[in-house]
């Protein structure tokens, strides 16, 4: 014999036999009610602010909209990897006497180059200036790369040079040198 006491969703031991099961609304709000609920709203929470927090969650959420969010002027001395700017880009490294592995990037879209520098040393400068425009410059703080901030460049032609120098006594092997681009350069 099944007994039934409003909400309460026992079963009378003497009939095994019946069974009511609780119906998907009151089983989630069961679940749903207290502490599991605090728990999953302080899960969700977290795990947006998480996102939204981190270089990789600011990138994905940049990569969300295919338009740069600075396109022109308002790119330059900005981080091209923040505005998305790195979607489009192009490179020229060249392959030769080239020992930092130094490159050029332009995005299209962004109207913009930066300058990176993939075997450096800490204490080692890369920097980018186009010509007519602004120079940008950054440092090797650990590890072995470092890219500099965007620098605008003239929608046509244009002329954009790169160079890394080294740090007096570092640790690298090369002497300070340059490269030079066009927007007709064969970018890659």
């Amino acid at each position: 014999m099944t007994t039934d006491s409003g909400d309460d969703d026992s079963t009378d031991s003497t009939d095994s036999t019946t069974t009511r099961d609780p119906s998907p609304r009151r089983a989630a709000r069961r679940w749903l009610s207290g502490p599991a609920a605090l728990a999953y709203a302080v899960a969700v929470v977290g795990a947006v602010v998480a996102a939204v927090a981190t270089p990789l969650g600011d990138r994905l959420m940049t990569s969300l909209f295919d338009e740069p969010t600075c396109p022109g002027t308002a790119c330059d001395g900005k981080n091209p990897q923040n505005q998305g700017c790195g979607e489009d880009a192009r490179t020229f490294k060249p392959a030769v006497d080239n020992p930092a592995l130094l490159q050029i990037r332009y995005s299209e879209d962004c109207e913009a180059v930066w300058a990176r520098i993939e075997h450096g040393h800490p204490g080692d400068e890369v920097t980018v200036k186009v010509a007519g425009g602004a120079m940008r410059g950054a440092e090797v703080e650990y590890d072995s790369d470092k890219f500099t901030n965007m620098v605008t460049v003239a929608d046509g032609d244009f002329q954009v040079t790169a160079c890394v120098i080294p740090k007096p006594g570092g640790g690298s092997a090369f002497e300070r040198y340059c490269i030079e681009a066009t927007e007709a350069t064969a970018w890659r």
